[in-house]
């Protein structure tokens, strides 16, 4: 399946899209997950829980927005993990043909992250719009790349997990996942996509509209990565985030 497909390609309507976390105009940045499958001791320590944290991170952006949240783990017997919040799901848009677009949060770097690590946060999960952000802001046309040659992030003024590592985003769960899918349900509409080592293998696909909205990750680590989570590896969020675990039957 080639790249463009996938998330759609860049149009007028696009090009006026403001980069908050994410490039609108990306699709898959290979050069950018090849280098976080290189070091997953770097990018997931601690393995599956660090992971875990990664997803988590988002439903705690939204939360935040809202003024609460809940999100539930589930570790299932296959190995695979999948975390659920009831926020407004992942910002998705109609591009010139009106085809959906969603921000390319799997396959592309956080900005916030790897070209600012010190930014402030700003929620995937939120419905953003505005005009393109000026020069020099976060993903805007000039802004810098604060990230060391080797491509890892500088980490002096990024966000913290609570396991006490470097929050670095979503694009780290999908990139050390054997298979990673998102299903994402909004106002507008709902979809799912399936991704193997972060490359999206599936187009956006349309599932029934339940009436709910939120977010719902289920990915498996790859094989070195795996292990046991509980709800001491799920802890530590502000108060407006409620995070229960569970394990499949």
């Amino acid at each position: 399946m080639s790249d463009g497909p996938v998330d759609g390609g860049p149009d007028a309507v696009r090009a006026g899209w403001r980069n908050t976390t994410h490039d609108w105009a990306g699709t898959v940045d290979h050069a950018h997950l090849a280098g976080i499958r290189r070091a997953p001791a770097t990018y997931a320590p601690g393995g599956v829980r660090h992971l875990v944290l990664e997803v988590l991170a988002y439903a705690a952006d939204e939360a935040e927005c809202t003024g609460r949240g809940r999100a539930v783990v589930t570790a299932h017997a296959d190995g695979s993990v999948s975390v659920a919040d009831d926020g407004r799901g992942t910002d998705t848009r109609l591009d010139a043909s009106g085809r959906p677009v969603k921000k390319p949060v799997m396959a592309t770097k956080d900005l916030r992250f790897f070209d600012a690590p010190d930014a402030t946060g700003i929620s995937d999960m939120s419905n953003e719009s505005g005009a393109p952000g000026a020069p020099g802001a976060p993903g805007a046309p000039g802004a810098p790349d604060t990230s060391g040659a080797s491509g890892v992030p500088d980490t002096s003024g990024a966000q913290t997990l609570p396991d006490g590592h470097p929050r670095r985003g979503m694009s780290v769960v999908a990139a050390l996942s054997d298979w990673l899918v998102h299903t994402n349900r909004r106002a507008g509409g709902a979809w799912t996509q399936r991704y193997e080592h972060g490359i999206p293998v599936t187009d956006l696909t349309p599932v029934p509209d339940d009436g709910t909205t939120g977010t719902t990750i289920r990915f498996r680590p790859s094989a070195a990565l795996r292990g046991t989570v509980d709800a001491s590896g799920a802890a530590g969020w502000p108060p407006y985030l409620t995070v229960e675990v569970r394990t499949a039957d």
